[in-house]
């Protein structure tokens, strides 16, 4: 029988979203207010409203935005606290069980294209997943289903016998309505509970 593919997030999923909080909330507003002179309070105001402006786009999603937006090379940024990128618990013991077992694993990703390979490059995860793509790639956002549909052009799927595992209920939401029917919110990802799920 042939087993059913299974969709990986990555930010959030894969990789412990505190690397991103750390940069965005935390780092950006001390080199956004450094760069412009302003407070920090200032500046952390300032990043809120852009964040709440493009929130769900492509936009939010893309390092050249940002820098272009902000004034501050972000993706350097990233790129100089890289130590601080870590992965979720379980998340190698998980990849390893699936591979190990002979599930086809795919990366879908709202990171950039630059963002992707920085972060794949440092964690080393590349070699788990049969198919990696960026939603900058397929020109949509993964909340929509525009996403998805691009993703089965170009790489054929069976949307009611693959696995969807994400951590944002808007991006399972978008999945749904393509007609994906076995997602995951993964808040905290438990290796040994997902794994028995697929056993």
């Amino acid at each position: 029988m042939e087993k059913p593919i299974i969709i990986f997030d990555m930010d959030g999923t894969l990789l412990d979203l505190a690397y991103d909080d750390f940069i965005w909330n935390h780092q950006l507003p001390i080199r956004y207010a450094e760069q412009h002179q302003c407070s920090l309070e200032q500046s952390t105001q300032a990043l809120f409203e852009f964040y709440q402006t493009d929130n769900h786009t492509l936009n939010w999603y893309s390092t050249r935005f940002w820098t272009a937006k902000v004034g501050v090379d972000t993706l350097a940024l990233q790129q100089e606290f890289k130590h601080k990128v870590g992965l979720r618990e379980g998340c190698l013991e998980l990849l390893d069980y699936l591979k190990n077992n002979g599930y086809p694993c795919w990366l879908a990703t709202n990171a950039d294209c630059e963002g992707l390979k920085f972060k794949l490059e440092y964690t080393k995860l590349a070699s788990y997943f049969d198919v990696i793509i960026s939603s900058e790639t397929l020109g949509h956002a993964k909340e929509f289903t525009e996403f998805w549909q691009r993703l089965h052009e170009r790489h054929p799927f069976a949307a009611t016998q693959c696995y969807f595992i994400d951590d944002t209920e808007k991006v399972l939401k978008g999945a749904e309505s393509y007609g994906i029917q076995n997602l995951d919110l993964i808040p905290y990802l438990e290796q040994a509970e997902v794994t028995a799920k697929y056993a």
